[in-house]
């Protein structure tokens, strides 16, 4: 696989691999809704840096946006 992007490409065998799901967002669900709304973007940005710089989740994303999705109740 090629990036186009100039990063380089990680994969499962080259990548960190990091047991999840990791962190938990519950003791978020008391928060407004507008706030619940940002915690999910920051917590889907900051998969994304995770992975951007090759670790390797075991959880997968969409399992990942499943369940913080509950844990904050959105």
């Amino acid at each position: 696989m090629e990036s186009t992007t100039g990063i380089p490409v990680v994969t499962p065998a080259t990548g960190e691999v990091v047991a999840g799901p990791w962190p938990c967002y519950s003791n978020c669900r008391n928060l407004p809704e507008r706030e619940r709304w940002e915690i999910y973007g920051l917590a889907k940005a900051g998969r994304m840096a995770l992975e951007d710089r090759g670790v390797v989740m075991t959880e997968s994303y969409d399992d990942f946006i499943r369940r913080v999705t509950r844990e904050l109740d959105i």
